[in-house]
């Protein structure tokens, strides 16, 4: 079998350890927000927004994953985290629970949207397809670590589990005994799903309505589920019955997306649902300046603009004076005030003597 860890060594005394449940899960997580980038953009929002928001979830998710699955543990009658709660935070340990990220993850999203403005079915009917390719990418970390098994199976995929890996029910059982995997069950479900969910959206965009592909992956969610937990042994049942407390949960996503699917197209109505928009809200697109660090380099060029500037400037000012004084010599050449003064001095002077001639008289 694979070893959990893939790498350690010590820094300072400190025990880094790099495990491939993380790798695997954070592998899911990235690859998810990239194709729910593409689905944000194809619907006219800035997909560039999903990484902002998964500040918020991702660490929401984890905390909310892993106190689901201990909730989820002790409601199975286990003491162990009762008698040993330290090793409630101690994930690398594994056991996470899909439904708790899920939970935790959109009262995240749904404050990150609420504070930036931004349309809560439009990111919620873009990121249901990328949840289950994220999901899917993350299920081989339980093949490594020999957990999320089914039954007993003589099936040619059944793979082995380690003898420490068992449940108790099959610790009695012979080394050769194979196992259902149902994390591959889920994990081929998941992508077949995700697939159909982005094809729907495409084939007919024109019907598609604010929340309709959430209310679908619901539906297609829960169903998916409640499959799955027919092969899962491990999970906790409701008193004596076949019913896990995650079946119970995966059969209300299912109903609950149903009954959304028909008031969203008209079929039922809910004064809970009134006012349910028709189309997207796009938040308009905010212009940022962008700025340079200021580093040596920059600090370079910046000068380097500076005194060409100053070039450039004292150019443009000497070419200028040049062309003022070649302007300004015309018009001195030009100017003709001064002969007209003298003409006219001269006309006064022969008016006035004209003008004194009568009294000079012959007497």
């Amino acid at each position: 079998m694979i070893d959990p860890v893939i790498f350690s060594f010590k820094l300072f005394s400190i025990p880094i350890i790099l495990r491939w449940y993380g790798v695997l899960v954070m592998l899911g997580a990235v690859v998810g927000a990239l194709i729910a980038e593409r689905e944000i953009k194809r619907r006219g929002e800035n997909g560039e927004s999903i990484w902002d928001a998964l500040i918020w979830v991702l660490p929401a998710g984890i905390i909310g994953a892993r106190l689901w699955y201990v909730v989820n543990n002790i409601l199975g009658g286990s003491r162990y985290y009762i008698d040993n709660p330290i090793n409630i935070i101690n994930i690398p340990e594994g056991g996470l629970h899909f439904f708790g990220g899920l939970l935790f993850g959109a009262i995240a999203l749904y404050f990150f949207l609420k504070q930036n403005g931004m349309d809560i079915w439009l990111f919620l009917d873009a990121i249901a397809p990328a949840i289950f390719i994220g999901q899917a990418l993350a299920r081989p970390a339980n093949f490594v670590n020999q957990e999320l098994y089914g039954q007993p199976t003589k099936l040619p995929w059944g793979i082995p589990i380690d003898a420490q890996h068992r449940l108790p029910q099959f610790a009695d059982l012979s080394e050769a005994t194979r196992f259902h995997p149902t994390f591959a069950y889920e994990m081929i479900l998941n992508i077949l799903l995700a697939l159909l969910l982005i094809w729907i959206s495409r084939q007919y965009k024109d019907k598609m309505k604010p929340g309709a592909i959430f209310s679908l992956w619901l539906v297609f969610a829960g169903v998916a589920r409640t499959f799955i937990e027919f092969f899962r042994p491990d999970q906790p049942r409701i008193g004596d019955s076949f019913v896990s407390y995650t079946m119970l949960v995966s059969v209300l996503m299912a109903v609950v997306g149903v009954v959304m699917l028909l008031v969203r197209y008209g079929k039922l109505q809910l004064a809970a649902a009134e006012g349910w928009e028709e189309e997207y809200h796009i938040k308009p697109v905010e212009k940022k300046t962008r700025t340079r660090a200021l580093t040596p380099a920059t600090l370079d060029e910046m000068n380097e603009e500076v005194t060409s500037k100053k070039s450039a400037n004292a150019v443009l000012t000497s070419a200028g004076s040049k062309s003022v004084t070649k302007k300004a010599a015309p018009t001195k050449k030009i100017a003709v005030k001064p002969k007209t003064t003298k003409s006219k001095t001269t006309k006064q002077k022969t008016t006035t003597s004209k003008t004194t001639k009568p009294k000079t008289t012959k007497k």
